[in-house]
């Protein structure tokens, strides 16, 4: 094993719809816990999210997983949340799962979480999740590219 190269690599795009009120249909994600007074960064606020994973950009494009987990904003002074999910693969390409987690520094270009385990396909996998955004529709649609390297591999 080299600690320098991942054994395995893919990049995925996750795809965010922020419920609305009346978008029931396509809402992959709700508050359920709202934003405190506390600063003007949503501190405090809890996202629920049950997302789609696909290969490329596009919101419509068959899923290869799904991401299932939640967010919270903690920072008071300034956009920062934390992460804790599961990536579940059920496709022909990869069956199982991996959990990733860890602070997302909203305002930088790039962000690393931890992938902190899996199952399946990735079985005790440990290495890395890049965040990038990709694109920003204020609060209702956003798209994250995902450059997953894993670097434990069994």
């Amino acid at each position: 094993m080299n600690p320098k190269e991942p054994c395995k690599r893919f990049i995925l795009y996750y795809h965010d719809i922020l419920f609305g009120g009346i978008d029931l249909a396509n809402a992959t994600s709700v508050v359920t816990t709202n934003a405190t007074k506390l600063g003007d960064f949503d501190f405090g606020k809890l996202v629920v999210f049950d997302d789609p994973m696909t290969k490329d950009q596009h919101l419509l494009s068959h899923p290869v997983a799904r991401a299932q987990g939640f967010y919270f904003y903690d920072m008071k002074t300034t956009y920062n949340s934390w992460f804790a999910y599961t990536l579940i693969f059920n496709s022909s390409d990869h069956k199982g799962t991996l959990n990733i987690m860890g602070a997302d520094m909203m305002m930088e270009k790039t962000r690393d979480l931890s992938v902190v385990g899996g199952t399946g396909d990735f079985f005790m996998a440990r290495g890395i999740a890049t965040f990038q955004t990709d694109t920003l529709q204020g609060d209702k649609y956003f798209r994250l590219k995902m450059d997953i390297k894993l670097y434990e591999c069994y």
